[in-house]
């Protein structure tokens, strides 16, 4: 785990090398032999991590390897440090420093290279030691019987009876009909899940179905692994066919080729109806191996496979193939497999009413993950108190790594760790971060592993992309969940599941990544961490006495005391070495002065916060690239904001929760011309718009995102003028200055190509022609837009469009959706006060699974067509008039048959 660390460190030492040459006299030769010096210790801890756990001797070394990264890391972060510190000096300061503080600047650097130079001593006498106590050739003897132990518990499953197996049933129905369909091609069936899911489990159940069976001429079962090679799948795979044929196996199976392994399986198989399992596949390539030795001839054979990696379980066959994601158990079926081992032993087989609070909670711990749940009920079927359980439930990341019983539970849950490229690694851990079920959100997950330096530089690669394209590889792997999905489709936020967090905590606690810390520490005893987490509801909590090698602090604590003593508690001094502040929602009222000494911090959070202003002295902070400053107290950013050139992303809109309805639901913030001289900023949401700042808008070409308040009818030229100019647009806000401002945007010939999300708020006498070239958007918001003019002719047609949000959008007393909406999933209208009347043609909106209707007051009767809408999951109505209520009541309601198809359904009136 010490390579992916190296790894980042290598990195930043040949950017520094690279970048600060003309400040290296004297330390460049030392940085360049450390350099070199850790690419050799990359390259032990890669091989030792392919070849599985080390013997202590090794993890010495390790542990030896991941401290001196850490020296040569701090020694880097201070060089910088101080160089920031210089840039930060005005032009008299930096001429004094040359002039008269030239020997302590040599100093400085002579002090540097004698810390590079005793690190490079360490650096050589770690293998040196090591030859003095133990080999260091790693052997791996450990890693093989972990991996035997987890093939035994994986081929266990073909010998439970059905009598153990819970919430399988419909699976294995589903399985069975693809397994025994009249299909006459070879098909596959692919069987995904995160690991200790229940995938071999189900497959075993329905490989060992005496009618299916019956239905194959022979069938074989194989454990894949990850360290599987083909020559010795194909041996195995005819080692089983014959002997369960009763023929001879060839004396000189052990010596055959690939070709003739090949050619023995294909002249076996090809008469043949055949079954074969690939249970615990890892690799995407392993099917382009075997498929030329599994015949596709017209006798209905089929293949299965188990896998983490939906990647795997998506490719391209070539073959008919099926996909069963396997989901979590239930509450009342993960209740039951646990009490079925945890209460065995009773008279009565159930639990007792004292443990019946603390039980649930630690079945709730394993989320439905039925490997969890057997070793846990195995673990707790010996203890009997209260107190034994609850020491067990708040100590779960130890006991995951400690207690033997539990042992199968992180060896399974490691494999999938450990098959991580090590990029993603650091990506995985960081969720430790935040609490258990946190869920965060795809874009501030991306913008805090940039500003960690997880994300690789890619040529022609935005950062955002790639570190995008880690979430999906980790989504890919069952080692996060999606919770909720954009309307296109892509995933919006995510969490991870318990058990992954608590073995995620563990490895972190080991490599020194994260500490998290809450009112139940102690912390004083504990090394300072470069990772502190801060987490609790009592605002008692406070960090660690020293905060020197802190990095990157996060402040989860959204009940803590507001005052400026609690954020003294929680930040002592000392901090200056910070990357990431993130003090999301904690009440705090203002920023102490040591932050803007902190000029390594690249990503600052204050959403939510009380906090009224920005220290002037903002501009210090010139390697900031994400500032957040939502829904704070902050209405006018300083003028030194402008001195911000890396800064990437900047949010500062405030909402209105409570009057989302109206027309100020959201403001900007003020701020000085010269912001529009920040060429790095990619998302600039929201800003109050003055006329002269919307004519310097088109300078900034760069922008993805934009939200622009205080739009006035005058500006229309200027405003579309610098909207046709940013090219790479993908959301857009604007808001006129008042509510009878109108909003003209009609000299934009073309909407930016790129644009995902429109947001307009205040009225539109006329719907702009350029709606009609939206062919990239999802999602439409027009919020009193009080439009004569009917608007739906003008969007029907877009291509791409899944969410439409109309507030008092429209001052006719009818909706007619005559034709087109054909992705559109979610449709929500509210303050429309003349509507009576919405009519939904047949064919329109044939996607739609959200409707939403509010502030209707004299919309009595449903929307005709309704019962059209065969997807339709969810009718929520908000304050409509009771006859529309009633006319759709159960029994009685004239309206209840058209709304029976629809699952959720919910009344507020």
């Amino acid at each position: 785990m010490a390579s992916p660390a190296i790894d980042l460190l290598i990195g930043k030492i040949v950017s520094f090398l690279e970048s600060e040459v003309s400040l290296l006299e004297g330390v460049h030769d030392e940085l360049h032999e450390v350099k070199l010096e850790l690419l050799t210790m990359k390259a032990f801890l890669e091989d030792a991590e392919r070849k599985g756990a080390l013997s202590e001797v090794e993890k010495t070394w390790v542990a030896n390897v991941r401290d001196v990264s850490i020296d040569v890391e701090d020694i880097i972060d201070e060089f910088t440090y101080d160089t920031n510190k210089r840039r930060s000096w005005g032009p008299f300061t930096r001429a004094f420093w040359k002039t008269l503080c030239l020997p302590q600047n040599i100093w400085e650097r002579h002090r540097i290279a004698t810390k590079l130079q005793t690190i490079i001593k360490t650096i050589k006498d770690i293998p040196e030691r090591n030859r003095r106590y133990g080999s260091v050739r790693i052997e791996g003897s450990t890693s093989h019987h972990d991996v035997n132990r987890i093939k035994v518990y994986g081929e266990s499953s073909l010998f439970l009876k059905d009598d153990d197996l819970v919430g399988i049933t419909d699976a294995r129905r589903k399985l069975v009909g693809w397994l025994l369909s009249s299909h006459s091609q070879r098909t596959v069936i692919s069987v995904v899940g995160m690991g200790g899911s229940g995938k071999t489990t189900l497959v075993a159940s329905t490989f060992n179905n005496q009618t299916v069976q019956q239905h194959f001429g022979c069938y074989t079962w194989i454990t894949v692994s990850q360290s599987y090679t083909v020559e010795d799948l194909f041996r195995v795979m005819i080692n089983e066919l014959l002997a369960a044929a009763q023929m001879d196996v060839p004396q000189n199976l052990s010596n055959m080729s690939y070709r003739h392994l090949v050619e023995m399986l294909v002249h076996y198989l090809q008469p043949r109806r055949y079954m074969i399992v690939l249970d615990d596949v890892w690799d995407t390539n392993l099917w382009r191996s075997i498929d030329v030795a599994l015949p596709n001839g017209t006798h209905g054979s089929r293949i299965m496979l188990t896998t983490r990696n939906k990647d795997i379980a998506s490719l391209a066959f070539g073959v008919e193939s099926h996909v069963h994601q396997v989901e979590p158990l239930n509450t009342n079926e993960a209740w039951d497999l646990f009490s079925r081992r945890a209460f065995s032993g009773g008279s009565d087989k159930s639990c007792p009413p004292e443990l019946q609070i603390i039980a649930r909670e630690l079945v709730g711990k394993c989320e439905g993950l039925p490997l969890g749940l057997v070793a846990l009920g195995s673990l707790m079927s010996t203890k009997r108190f209260v107190s034994e359980w609850k020491k067990v439930y708040n100590s779960m990341s130890w006991e995951l790594s400690n207690n033997p019983t539990l042992e199968v539970v992180k060896s399974i849950l490691l494999l999938s760790f450990n098959d991580l490229p090590y990029r993603l690694k650091h990506c995985f851990l960081y969720f430790c971060i935040f609490p258990e079920d946190y869920t965060i959100k795809c874009k501030r997950l991306v913008r805090l592993w940039i500003a960690e330096g997880f994300v690789e530089q890619v040529r022609g690669g935005q950062p955002e992309e790639i570190a995008e394209s880690y979430l999906a590889e980790l989504t890919c792997r069952c080692m996060l969940q999606v919770v909720e999905r954009e309307p296109s489709g892509k995933a919006k936020k995510f969490k991870m599941h318990d058990l992954l967090r608590e073995l995620a905590i563990s490895i972190s606690e080991a490599e020194k990544f994260c500490t998290v810390y809450n009112e139940k520490e102690t912390n004083e005893e504990r090394q300072a961490p470069r990772r502190l987490s801060i987490q609790g509801s009592s605002g008692k909590v406070r960090a660690h006495k020293d905060m020197t090698n802190v990095r990157s602090l996060f402040v989860l604590a959204p009940k803590m005391m507001a005052s400026s003593s609690s954020l003294e508690k929680v930040l002592p001094s000392g901090f200056k070495l910070l990357r990431v502040l993130d003090l999301k929602y904690v009440p705090i009222q203002e920023l102490p002065d040591e932050i803007m000494k902190c000029f390594n911090l690249t990503s600052l959070n204050l959403k939510g916060t009380e906090v009224r202003k920005l220290p002037k002295r903002i501009g210090n902070l010139q390697n900031l690239e994400t500032m957040d400053i939502r829904d704070s107290n902050i209405r006018e950013l300083p003028v030194g904001i402008v001195k911000l050139q890396k800064l990437r992303h900047l949010f500062m809109y405030h909402f209105n929760y409570g009057a989302y309805k109206s027309f100020n639901s959201f403001q900007g913030t003020k701020a000085p011309a010269g912001i529009c001289k920040l060429q790095s900023l990619q998302i600039l949401d929201s800003i109050e718009a003055g006329s002269e700042l919307i004519k310097q808008l088109q300078h900034m070409t760069q922008l993805t995102a934009l939200g622009l308040a205080n739009v006035k009818e005058a500006d229309e030229i200027d405003l579309c003028k610098s909207i046709e100019s940013m090219k790479l647009m993908e959301c857009l806000t604007v808001k006129t200055s008042s509510v009878d401002e109108v909003l003209r945007m009609d000299a934009l010939l073309l909407a930016p190509p790129l644009l995902k999300t429109l947001v307009l708020t205040g009225k539109l006498n006329k719907v702009p022609l350029w709606f009609a070239s939206l062919e990239s958007l999802t999602v439409l918001y027009l919020h009193w837009s009080r439009s004569t003019e009917d608007f739906l002719p003008h969007i029907h047609a877009l291509p791409n469009l899944t969410k439409l949000w109309l507030c008092n959008a429209y001052v006719g007393n009818q909706l007619l959706f005559q034709t087109g909406f054909q992705k559109l999933s979610g449709l929500y209208i509210t303050n429309f006060p003349q509507l009576n009347l919405i009519t939904i043609e047949k064919g329109v909106m044939p996607a739609l699974k959200t409707l939403d209707i509010s502030e209707c007051m004299e919309l009595k009767r449903l929307p005709r067509g309704i019962k059209l809408l065969t997807c339709l999951q969810k009718l929520h109505l908000h304050r409509v008039p009771n006859e529309l209520v009633e006319r759709m009541r159960r029994k009685r309601g004239v309206d209840h048959s058209k709304v029976k198809h629809i699952s959720d359904i919910r009344l507020f009136h």
